[in-house]
């Protein structure tokens, strides 16, 4: 493994280590350079909603799905199907990304939209 990778593995685990002491519900989301993803799993490692680029809903309104835009779409979906569901409270997991560009802009979206983190 190279060291990118292996730092961000390393920061991923030690926020989720941290995460797993309180028992919280948390949005996980991972970004690869064509797509993101995003989760809502529960304190006890259940995934609850789900929501990803991929979405035929999100492709279908961009020509690009690796770029901001995409990811404030996906965090308007993540945030609308979780509180539908009656989540609002969660902790955000950015699996070892660093908070910058769509990260940021994922999770501003989903903040905008109603979750508090």
């Amino acid at each position: 493994m190279n060291i990118k990778k292996t730092s961000r593995i390393r920061r991923a685990t030690k926020l989720r280590k941290h995460l797993q002491k309180f028992k919280k519900t948390r949005l996980v989301i991972h970004r690869t350079s064509r797509h993101m993803y995003a989760q809502i799993i529960s304190a006890e490692n259940k995934v609850l909603i789900t929501a990803s680029t991929l979405e035929s809903t999100i492709k279908k309104k961009l020509s690009y799905t690796g770029n901001i835009k995409a990811a404030v779409l996906l965090g308007h979906k993540i945030a609308n199907r979780s509180i539908k569901k009656g989540i609002f409270n969660i902790s955000f997991d950015r699996s070892g990304f660093k908070y910058h560009g769509r990260v940021k802009a994922l999770a501003n979206a989903a903040r905008n939209a109603g979750l508090n983190f």
